[in-house]
């Protein structure tokens, strides 16, 4: 194989490494804030729930 095209070949080959080494940072990143929005979802069930739970009976006054 000619030098020039198997440089050529290595270079390409190159580049399309760093596109995936992107696409996978950029994933990655996005990554935590769906963990964020899960946590924040289920802490505002745990809040509902225990905002529709039968209050506790007070005291009657004496």
């Amino acid at each position: 194989m000619h030098f020039d095209i198997h440089r050529h070949l290595a270079e390409q080959h190159a580049a399309d490494l760093r596109t995936q080494a992107e696409a996978h940072r950029l994933a990655t990143e996005a990554k935590p804030a769906r963990e964020l929005r899960t946590r924040l979802g289920w802490t505002l069930v745990e809040l509902g729930l225990r905002l529709a739970a039968a209050p506790t009976p007070k005291p009657a006054p004496a």
